[in-house]
């Protein structure tokens, strides 16, 4: 039994493509011998013949990956395009640093652990890249002999 020319038809007349029309199999004898396209309106008003849903691309794959991005995954060498440089910037890494060292002797200045002295000779040092962090340039006054409040000592 052939129904080529009756999915044709409900095809047009559900406005969708061939492969979109479903047809019940239960009443594939009566459709198959259908000729005229009322007699497809007609079932499809019944239900014997409708249009399948249109498939989407499902997003399941892309919101897993996304969640292991945000945990860090997927970064290896594979994924590299840029030098280590042009992804994380010696200037935006040296702005994040001296920015920091700067903030915290600013700190120490207004709360007064350091003299405007001491203050001037960390940031020139700090300035002049010899802190690799904060706990670096705190290391080396407790070195010198500045007492840090907090317990840093």
């Amino acid at each position: 039994m052939q129904i080529t020319n009756q999915k044709r038809l409900a095809a047009k007349l559900l406005k969708c493509g061939v492969n979109r029309v479903w047809i019940n199999p239960a009443y594939l004898d009566q459709v198959s011998s259908a000729v005229q396209t009322d007699d497809i309106r007609e079932f499809i008003d019944e239900g014997w013949i409708k249009a399948k849903p249109i498939k989407g691309t499902s997003r399941v794959r892309a919101r897993a990956r996304l969640e292991q991005k945000r945990k860090g995954r997927r970064k290896g060498q594979g994924k590299r395009a840029g030098t280590a440089n042009a992804r994380n910037p010696r200037k935006n890494r040296w702005m994040r640093t001296i920015r920091s060292q700067r903030r915290v002797l600013k700190d120490l200045r207004e709360d007064g652990t350091l003299l405007a002295s001491q203050y001037r000779r960390y940031y020139l040092k700090a300035k002049g890249g010899s802190y690799r962090s904060i706990a670096h340039l705190h290391s080396q006054m407790v070195i010198e002999g500045v007492t840090l409040k907090g317990g840093d000592e």
